[in-house]
């Protein structure tokens, strides 16, 4: 009973370390003017590609070279960088529409530069059975609610900062995004 609760601690103190950028980068995001029901929608989104990417990451990391890995890793910075700099530009734009809006396809962009180091890891991970069904839903569920708390704060931020709210989220989201690209 305690090699179950020690597991869980363990790899529930990875999940809160993989969820992390989740956070940062919902705090970005949160920048962003959102309603509730987009926020849940996102954190949803999150949790789903941390549960899929790890799992994904498994598969593909029996049948390719670890360099898989870290391509995997760029494509992420890069569209952290992409949205990061479309945030920032347009919040100096005067057209509302001319934002980046978490909808549709930008969610599922948000979603997965958020969750491609879970691919990584997922590469490395050499757990089957039970434990990595217990590691990959702990992936989920923390990631989930890391993004929602992110998501929540950033919207608090954004209503201190007024229209320069949006560019200091794109800013946090570039740097994440030239984070992942350095090694």
């Amino acid at each position: 009973m305690a090699s179950v609760v020690n597991e869980i601690f363990t790899l529930s103190i990875m999940a809160f370390a993989v969820g992390m950028d989740a956070f940062s980068v919902g705090l970005g995001m949160g920048m962003v003017p959102l309603r509730l029901k987009q926020i849940f929608q996102i954190g949803i989104m999150v949790g789903l590609f941390h549960i899929l990417m790890p799992l994904l990451g498994i598969i593909t990391g029996k049948i390719l070279s670890e360099q898989f890995g870290r391509i995997a890793t760029y494509a992420g910075g890069l569209l952290l960088i992409f949205i990061g700099l479309q945030m920032f530009y347009s919040s100096f734009q005067e057209e509302e529409q001319t934002r980046f809006k978490p909808v549709g396809i930008g969610v599922l962009m948000f979603a997965l530069s958020v969750s491609i180091d879970s691919f990584s890891l997922g590469l490395t991970l050499g757990i089957f059975g039970a434990e990595m069904v217990t590691a990959i839903l702990l992936f989920g569920l923390f990631s989930m609610c890391l993004t929602w708390a992110g998501l929540l704060f950033g919207k608090k931020i954004k209503g201190l900062l007024g229209n320069y709210g949006e560019a200091l989220g794109g800013t946090i989201l570039l740097f994440f995004g030239i984070k992942l690209l350095l090694p």
